[in-house]
């Protein structure tokens, strides 16, 4: 590796050079400031308030984190989430996918009309308000598959994986037709095994959005059991910087009373934003050697 940079020419070091360092500010960019939530989350808030704070805690403590956990119905809003993304991401991917492969085939009769009524839909919505009425007429509004059901699929994810679909050979469907495979043996047996990087990008965007999504919940939900933890977390911050307010404005100069708040709302905010995250960042190591070859759907054309 060292040899083959000496014999490049100068512009081409210089090139190399200026990307190395474009990546490693880009890098920096993204890690710095998830450090700063680590440190601020792990910190107790009075004391980070101070200042000084960016990449270590000062003082560590853990009574960010209890006070997320110490909601009753913490359990509840996670098993919500587990649940939601499971079924949401299987369910999701694997319609999609289906769709996908119908719609790939150049014999399907209209399959123009319906990629062009597909794509219709990512441009135009009917907007919030008839949304919600059209929920609420199939009874989905206070019911747990109000977070599968609306979202089992994707214009933008069937696109990309009908994309990739293309890109397999069809001699290898031909071949099993001639063994006598029927058109849904061939989805599973020769066509979702070939599929996996971008099975694994798709499943990994949907089950981020799954995981993420506090909207739902906070609008089409009512009932505080069937709440997911993004919707709890977020209820939970907006009382904590009301609460803040609140005793700001009544202890005036009466710091005694300010000196005994250890939870402000940010130290707060940031323990929610390790919750969140923690089990995405658990999760991708498993599926990043499908991720790195997901992300090429499309770029070359055999």
């Amino acid at each position: 590796m060292g040899n083959e940079f000496y014999r490049l020419s100068v512009g081409e070091k210089v090139f190399k050079a200026v990307n190395y360092l474009l990546i490693a500010l880009m890098c920096l960019s993204i890690i710095l400031p998830f450090l700063n939530i680590f440190a601020l989350a792990f910190n107790p808030g009075k004391d980070a308030e101070r200042g000084g704070i960016y990449f270590w805690p000062r003082i560590w403590s853990l009574d960010n984190f209890n006070k997320v956990f110490e909601a009753s119905n913490i359990a509840s809003a996670f098993g919500i989430s587990i649940f939601r993304t499971v079924v949401g991401t299987v369910a999701s991917v694997f319609l999609t996918a289906m769709a996908a492969y119908a719609l790939k085939s150049k014999t399907l009769p209209g399959g123009k009309f319906f990629m062009m009524f597909i794509f219709f839909t990512m441009l135009f919505s009917g907007g919030i308000i008839p949304y919600y009425m059209l929920l609420k007429s199939v009874h989905l509004t206070n019911n747990i598959w109000v977070y599968v059901i609306p979202g089992l699929y994707s214009a933008w994810n069937l696109i990309i994986i009908r994309t990739f679909f293309q890109q397999i050979h069809p001699s290898l469907e031909e071949s099993a037709r001639i063994d006598g495979y029927n058109d849904f043996s061939i989805f599973l047996r020769i066509i979702m095994p070939l599929s996996r990087p971008v099975i694994a990008v798709i499943g990994l965007f949907t089950a981020v959005g799954h995981w993420n999504d506090w909207f739902t919940g906070a609008f089409f939900i009512r009932k505080a059991d069937l709440r997911p933890l993004s919707t709890l977390l977020q209820e939970m911050l907006m009382s904590a910087e009301a609460m803040r307010d609140t005793l700001n404005q009544a202890a005036g100069a009466n710091y005694d009373m300010l000196e005994r708040i250890q939870i402000t709302g940010n130290s707060l905010k940031m323990a929610t934003i390790i919750v969140v995250v923690a089990p995405i960042i658990i999760i991708y190591p498993f599926v990043q050697r499908y991720f790195a070859k997901g992300i090429m759907i499309g770029s070359m054309k055999e």
